[in-house]
């Protein structure tokens, strides 16, 4: 699949935002700072399409992008940022569940592991919850530039085992290491 256009539409909070227009859409979710807005900028060839910061928690709405004016890529909020309220985070599980639950337009899910990082409960729960709402899952290791080369195949295995998956897309912004497996896959989703 090529990306010839991608545009901002809309930050969403509530479902009666959310667009009508009936295109499918991959979201895109993980921890905080683990990389989801540099990802679609990266694959969208666009550097500033969705907003990075090195500080964590700045996407705190649904965010969509219209790719090729087909389809949307949807930035999701991360999880697992200690450094907003109880209730904040309340409200971005609800507002992300709502979505997940009962958005027919979703085809799939993008999770972004950071490859240096070893599973935990959070992503535990975030698959099980998946599986649970039926939504095919793409698994994507990103910041894999940032491990020495030689640890990247056991780290890989490692995280492919607790989470109890069968593959895994390799991915580096700064490199593009995994942009064309990841725009197949993508396509495969869409049909």
């Amino acid at each position: 699949m090529r990306i010839l256009s991608a545009e901002f539409v809309k930050s969403c909070v509530r479902k009666d935002e959310l667009p009508r227009d009936g295109l499918p859409e991959i979201a895109f979710a993980g921890r905080s700072n683990v990389g989801k807005s540099t990802l679609i900028n990266t694959i969208t060839g666009r550097k500033k399409l969705a907003h990075t910061s090195s500080t964590p928690g700045k996407t705190r709405t649904i965010n969509f992008y219209l790719i090729n004016r087909r389809f949307y890529f949807v930035d999701l909020p991360g999880y697992g940022y200690a450094r907003v309220s109880k209730k904040e985070r309340l409200m971005w599980q609800k507002m992300i569940e709502g979505y997940m639950e009962n958005r027919a337009e979703l085809r799939g899910v993008v999770v972004l592991i950071d490859v240096r990082r070893e599973p935990d409960e959070l992503e535990h729960t975030l698959y099980d919850y998946l599986a649970h709402v039926g939504k095919p899952v793409i698994t994507v290791l990103t910041k894999v530039d940032k491990l020495p080369r030689g640890q990247l195949s056991q780290r890989t295995a490692s995280i492919r085992r607790a989470l109890g998956v069968e593959r895994v897309i390799t991915f580096s912004a700064r490199t593009g290491e995994g942009k064309a497996e990841l725009l197949r896959t993508i396509a495969g989703f869409m049909g």
